[in-house]
């Protein structure tokens, strides 16, 4: 599809999206702000009662906020926490070339904000401050307007993908291997815009800021505020989108704007994206420090308290790839050809080679690895696995980026927060 007719497509989505959001507005108007106490504020009224909510208690009101309610359309997902909502997708519902929106994961820090709950961009303003020599005040309109449109097929994987694996456990979501998708997004580059406002020799990094809810309902907290280094966002492949699969993007993917820069942890690409603002140093803000997406800056043994002062930001992801036909535990025919197919990425561009093992990695057999569409799509692979007797068999996977390097075994070097696991993704096949 044309830039062209992508944009007449969004228009026609986006007037669709406004009547679809007029039906909620009505139940959800009574959480509009007034300058009330916060939670009251949220709501909207006065709460007659609130010096008696016990402290980490929230109106039960507001709990649509969480977009629990949007929920009905991810049909397989596997919500994983409800405040804030997390979910992922079985490896087998993750089959498309392009990942549709009902089986994307979703990866929330804080609360909705009401204006993606109502699809409400009117007024909506991106800021592009700090080491540059222009500011930038920027409405929607203005960026489809001043910039050149793309549109990119590119993955977005959360950082933690893969942490339920790692022993000694690592704190937060139990990812699988679901927090990852490959949907196609359609923006501006954000070099393009940056070039704009002219970054001076001094920008060392980006700050994104977005307008979600943190889960305190303090107005006054950042629910997540992470950036990049100033190459990384000066790189072709970052975008701002407001678009993802051809249509507004969603109320639980950042209605209206996001980032999406490909490589990197998809906690960089923020949602709800109000400002970038460009820092002299490494950027420091919500879930930036501590063991927010770092790793240790050397090797440690599984369960090593590390200090604070010895992790370094995550950056690149790894080489990784999926089984996404058949679904585990499937049966088949022995001594007949049998199709498996799936996914391969790497966090430094394309994948350079893929094998399939069926003997517990004693062997390795090369896949037909498909070039990717664009830098940091998903590639297609496939392979035909013949087993050769009846009983149980695994399929291992492996993927190989550009530089040699190749998914390990087992979870790869332990760290605190359980980031970055590319182990090979393994199914049963019963063979009969």
């Amino acid at each position: 599809m044309s830039d062209d007719q992508s944009e007449i497509h969004v228009s026609e989505t986006v007037e669709a999206a406004s009547q679809e959001a007029e039906v909620s507005k009505g139940r959800r108007k009574f959480l509009r702000t007034t300058g009330l106490s916060a939670f009251g504020a949220m709501l909207g009224m006065t709460i007659p009662f609130e010096k008696n909510l016990p402290d980490g208690l929230v109106p039960v009101a507001l709990a649509q906020d969480t977009g629990q309610d949007m929920m009905a359309d991810k049909n397989g997902l596997i919500v994983l926490n409800d405040r804030p909502l997390n979910a992922e997708t079985p490896a087998h519902l993750l089959d498309d070339d392009i990942t549709p929106y009902e089986r994307l994961f979703v990866r929330l820090n804080g609360l909705v904000p009401q204006t993606a709950l109502d699809a409400d961009a009117e007024g909506w303003t991106l800021t592009i401050d700090g080491e540059v020599d222009q500011p930038l005040t920027l409405t929607i309109a203005d960026l489809k307007s001043k910039y050149e449109h793309v549109t990119r097929r590119m993955v977005l994987e959360c950082g933690g993908n893969g942490r339920a694996f790692f022993n000694p456990g690592a704190s937060g979501n139990q990812w699988g291997l679901g927090a990852v998708g490959c949907p196609e997004w359609t923006g501006v580059r954000l070099a393009d815009v940056l070039k704009d406002a002219g970054v001076r020799d001094t920008a060392v990094y980006t700050a994104h800021y977005g307008n979600d809810v943190h889960l305190s309902g303090d107005e006054e907290k950042d629910t997540i505020s992470r950036g990049v280094p100033i190459e990384k966002a000066m790189e072709d492949d970052a975008i701002i989108a407001w678009a993802m699969n051809g249509q507004p993007i969603p109320a639980l993917h950042g209605f209206p704007l996001r980032l999406v820069i490909p490589g990197y942890p998809g906690s960089v690409c923020q949602k709800y994206l109000t400002r970038i603002w460009i820092r002299d140093q490494q950027h420091d803000g919500a879930k930036m420090t501590g063991y927010s997406y770092r790793l240790p800056a050397y090797p440690v043994a599984p369960g090593t308290e590390v200090p604070e002062s010895d992790m370094v930001v995550m950056t690149e992801m790894p080489v990784k790839s999926l089984i996404t036909f058949p679904e585990t535990g499937a049966e088949v025919t022995a001594g007949e050809a049998t199709e498996v197919r799936g996914h391969a990425w790497a966090g430094n561009g394309d994948v350079a080679a893929m094998h399939v093992s069926t003997d517990f990695g004693q062997t390795w057999q090369e896949a037909t690895l498909e070039p990717a569409v664009n830098r940091f799509a998903w590639q297609r692979w496939r392979a035909n696995v013949t087993l050769p007797q009846s009983g149980y068999y695994e399929v291992w996977a492996r993927a190989t980026d550009k530089n040699g390097v190749s998914q390990p075994v087992t979870t790869p070097g332990w760290n605190p927060r359980g980031y970055g696991n590319n182990m090979q993704h393994r199914i049963a096949l019963i063979a009969a």
